[in-house]
């Protein structure tokens, strides 16, 4: 029998060092040294790593399209619509795409509380896969008289109303985007009450309509566009709807957003959902569609009153604007 005798400095085979590192081992050792020296620089660096990452929800996309939801024009070419939006987090501008991929979006919590049976904290992704995720194509228009057609994905806003289980109490539905100023330079703006919060009536986020989207053309949801988790309304906003959200609170007193807390008489509760009634500095009669030129007559509630408007009914009297 041949008996082998290691030595105490041997080592097993399964303990050494693979080829590839040995050969590399001064760079390996040059990287250590200078993370050793700038632990924000390795901090940056796993933050960069963890943003590659691919999204743990891909495998939810493309949806099954919700043919529920029709439309009268194409939707927009994906490339104008990415290069076309409002995330003041980000800077004023309407290309924001760029600045918008500071945003870190993994990990991300969305607390649920306020008048609801039992408040909570829940990660995006085990959100996400506790609804049902469908397609639909909606048309949206701005105050600023623009607008587009997009196939978001997402779930209705009624799934989350139902999850939440809110009290007979609650009337309204505050939403909070994240507040990061480090991650989000446009944040350090003093003019602007941050963080962005939005709110709707109970009726309004119960309603068919109402959207949580967290993709768009069939896969998930750009940065620009509010990443990881966004509302879409097609009878009330454009894109200054919230955007980023990680925090829904059921309250019985009305929010006020940040476009009505910074400019009532332009931006109120109730959004543009009547073009009769002028934008302060323009009309709202017509509107473009954006990467066509063309204009068309602005409709009531963007053409969606068989689904929204007995929402109004009792609201003849109000401005329907601010």
């Amino acid at each position: 029998m041949n008996i082998i005798h290691r030595r105490g400095w041997d080592l097993p085979q399964r303990l050494a060092s693979p080829e590839h590192l040995v050969f590399s081992r001064r760079s390996v050792l040059t990287g250590a040294s200078a993370l050793a020296l700038a632990p924000g620089a390795a901090m940056a660096q796993r933050v960069s790593d963890l943003a590659k990452l691919p999204d743990p929800t891909a495998d939810l996309y493309p949806a099954k399209r919700n043919e529920t939801y029709t439309l009268d024009r194409p939707i927009t070419d994906e490339t104008v619509n990415g290069h076309y939006n409002n995330f003041y987090e980000y800077g004023t501008s309407k290309d924001i795409a760029a600045p918008a991929q500071e945003l870190r979006i993994r990990p991300w919590t969305v607390k649920i509380d306020g008048l609801v049976e039992k408040p909570m904290e829940l990660g995006i992704d085990d959100l996400i896969r506790k609804m049902t995720l469908e397609e639909r194509t909606y048309r949206h228009r701005c105050v600023e008289a623009w607008s587009m057609a997009i196939a978001w994905s997402g779930f209705p806003f009624k799934q989350l109303v139902d999850f939440a289980r809110p009290l007979g109490s609650a009337k309204y539905v505050r939403m909070t985007t994240f507040l990061d100023k480090a991650m989000a330079p446009g944040q350090n703006s003093f003019w602007y009450p941050w963080p962005y919060i939005e709110g709707l009536t109970m009726a309004e986020a119960s309603n068919d309509l109402a959207f949580l989207v967290t993709g768009a053309y069939g896969h998930p949801l750009a940065k620009q566009h509010g990443a990881p988790l966004r509302l879409a309304v097609p009878w009330k906003y454009g894109f200054k709807s919230i955007k980023s959200i990680v925090q829904f609170s059921f309250v019985e007193q009305r929010p006020k957003g940040l476009w009505e807390a910074l400019q009532p008489s332009e931006y109120g509760f109730w959004a543009n959902v009547n073009p009769a009634v002028p934008h302060p500095r323009w009309s709202q009669a017509t509107e473009e569609l954006i990467g066509t030129g063309e204009r068309r007559p602005t409709l009531l509630f963007n053409g969606y009153g068989e689904y929204v408007a007995d929402i109004y009914k009792d609201l003849q009297k109000e401005r329907l604007w601010a």
